[in-house]
């Protein structure tokens, strides 16, 4: 294993202690049998990031279906975490003010700054699937070493507040990575050349516009269905981007890039985008699971409007 592999490697094991930390102090924190079930979804989860290239693959996929059949039984609700006290928040959002926000902004700066920089040191060494995880990671450190400096609190804090946030996630902590590989699955099963057959007899033939249309909404509505733009992509593109706007002498590069982005406003508008929209209204306290979604709605629809016609006169 290549030094870049190792230290990609290490981030994975890093999240796996967090996990593992969710587990304990699951199984302390709640009481009755459920504490049982508790700790076994988390311990699965941080055996998978820690151990799963060593575990063989068999095994990891049963371990995934016990996390199904754990969530299913409603064993990790968002329940028995204890909450900041209301005093210290205050407290806090007063002596920080908008410096808060230096830490996020640090990790978005970061991974464009280490993406960039780290095929200058790595010579080919670090592939593209691996390039943006390795930067991320990075990108995370800077923004924990920033957010210490600016609070002052101690590490233990850090890991302690990390596995407060995990379990309020709950099972939906998952879901990206399991709509991701769903995606893989229904791209291998065929369902992009099923997709292509259905829009063919749908878009009239030689109409490029039609086939914008169908690339950018086809995107934003499977999306809402798979909750992730990055399982759809795949799967829409060979179905709809391929046949019928590419093919055509749309530019693959911006019609790819602006396909992907046409996917994100459908994650605005589904709850099956549960870490985007529904976890921030549990955290919020927010009256309805869908008030967020509600709120994004309008904007996504214009933004979606807006991809089309971006498509249409820049890939062409």
């Amino acid at each position: 294993m290549t030094f870049w592999k190792l230290f990609l490697e290490m981030w994975y094991i890093l999240i796996a202690f967090i996990l593992l930390a969710s587990a304990i102090n699951g199984y302390k924190s709640v009481e009755g049998n459920r504490k049982y079930g508790v700790f076994a979804f988390w311990f699965i989860l941080a055996l998978l990031f820690g151990l799963g290239p060593v575990i063989p693959d068999a095994i990891n996929g049963v371990l995934v279906i016990f996390l199904g059949i754990l969530s299913a039984l409603k064993l990790v609700n968002i329940t028995d975490i204890s909450e900041v006290a209301q005093s210290f928040k205050d407290d806090s959002s007063t002596k920080l003010g908008n410096m808060i926000f230096i830490p996020s902004i640090s990790i978005a700066i970061g991974a464009f700054f280490f993406t960039s920089i780290l095929p200058m040191f790595a010579k080919g060494a670090i592939g593209d699937a691996d390039l943006g995880y390795i930067a991320i990671g990075l990108a995370s450190l800077v923004g924990v070493i920033s957010l210490k400096m600016i609070t002052k609190m101690p590490v233990s804090r850090v890991v302690g507040d990390g596995e407060r946030l995990v379990r309020t996630m709950g099972s939906t902590l998952i879901l990206p990575q399991l709509l991701g590989a769903l995606g893989t699955i229904f791209t291998a099963a065929g369902l992009g050349e099923v997709i292509s057959q259905v829009m063919g007899s749908m878009i009239p033939e030689g109409s490029i516009f039609f086939g914008v249309v169908a690339y950018c909404v086809g995107m934003a509505i499977f999306t809402m269905i798979m909750g992730n733009a990055f399982a759809a992509f795949t799967v829409i593109t060979v179905g709809i981007g391929i046949p019928f706007v590419m093919s055509q002498g749309g530019n693959p590069v911006i019609a790819s890039a602006l396909a992907m982005t046409a996917g994100f406003c459908g994650t605005l508008m589904t709850p099956m985008a549960a870490n985007f929209n529904i976890v921030p209204a549990n955290l919020l306290n927010a009256k309805s699971q869908n008030t967020i979604i509600r709120y994004q709605t309008p904007f996504a629809l214009v933004m979606l409007v807006s991809h089309i016609f971006l498509m249409y006169f820049l890939a062409f």
